[in-house]
């Protein structure tokens, strides 16, 4: 009798149904529960009325009464329409200006081949693992002496200080996956550094490009740190500071306001995410073959 190779031993390992239930679904199950549950929680707590969340008579699992109170209270009480406004334009901002700079930054590291583009590079990862608490400290100087204190520019200028390291270390990765033939063929027809970077490089990057400027945009979105250094008016908070600052008074938290902006400032990034999700896969695992 022929024995089994040993890799058909390891999928028959997973063909009995007891066997996949302890190896595949449970763990899978606790997996999506941990992971979902909070949104859950946050998706119920911004539908209860203020009675079911102050009493706690009813399932708290589940939503008796269900109420639009909250959102309504959030839109047209508060200045979340336009926390929202300032969160969206200084993310768009930093993720583009970062983009820029990570593109020219990991080109030139990559495929410039200069002598002393990997301590570069490895710098450029290294500042990336410098932590924003500390950074802000001189950043509030710089940001005060320019006269931008306060004002949309200080977030605009000084996130691309943690998303160009992150992403040019991205980026790095993902244009020297591609085939350096490609561009040697190209400068023997006579194509310019540009030309190549902007007709062959980042066409074939673009779920490079994708998955960089998702992170980006999403590190931007719910920055806090900076936020709430350099802004103190509350007509340009963001989403996250505003909320935390303005709806939190003294020791009584409105939760149910508290929930339903949670559950509106996630929605812009989950939109991001399901719609260049392909892209974004393809960026982090995937890459140009030769």
């Amino acid at each position: 009798m022929k024995k089994p190779q040993p890799e058909q031993q390891g999928m028959d390992f997973l063909q009995s149904l007891p066997r996949r239930w302890v190896t595949v679904y449970i763990p899978l199950a606790i997996f999506v529960f941990v992971l979902l549950f909070p949104f859950y929680w946050m998706v119920i707590t911004a539908f209860k009325s203020d009675a079911e969340l102050a009493l706690h008579t009813s399932n708290p699992f589940w939503v008796v009464a269900p109420t639009l109170h909250h959102f309504k209270r959030l839109l047209f009480d508060t200045p979340f329409n336009g926390w929202m406004i300032n969160t969206v334009i200084v993310s768009v901002a930093a993720t583009f200006i970062s983009l820029t700079a990570s593109v020219f930054g990991a080109y030139a590291i990559e495929r410039l081949r200069f002598q002393g583009s990997k301590q570069v590079g490895l710098g450029i990862f290294f500042a990336y693992l410098v932590p924003p608490s500390i950074l802000f400290i001189p950043l509030a100087s710089i940001v005060f002496q320019l006269g931008l204190f306060d004002t949309r520019w200080a977030l605009i200028l000084t996130y691309p200080t943690f998303l160009i390291p992150f992403c040019t270390w991205l980026l790095m990765g993902y244009f020297r996956s591609i085939p350096y033939e490609l561009e040697e063929c190209a400068l023997i027809d006579g194509a310019t550094r540009w030309q190549i970077l902007v007709k062959i490089i980042m066409p074939l990057a673009v779920p490079g490009l994708i998955s960089a400027g998702i992170f980006a945009f999403t590190l931007s979105w719910n920055e806090f740190i900076y936020a709430l250094t350099f802004i103190s008016s509350t007509e340009v908070k963001t989403v996250p500071v505003g909320m935390v600052t303005e709806l939190i008074e003294g020791d009584v938290y409105h939760w149910g306001e508290l929930m339903a902006g949670a559950l509106l400032g996630s929605l812009p990034v989950a939109i991001v995410y399901s719609f260049f999700v392909e892209y974004y896969v393809s960026g982090m695992t995937g890459a140009v073959k030769e």
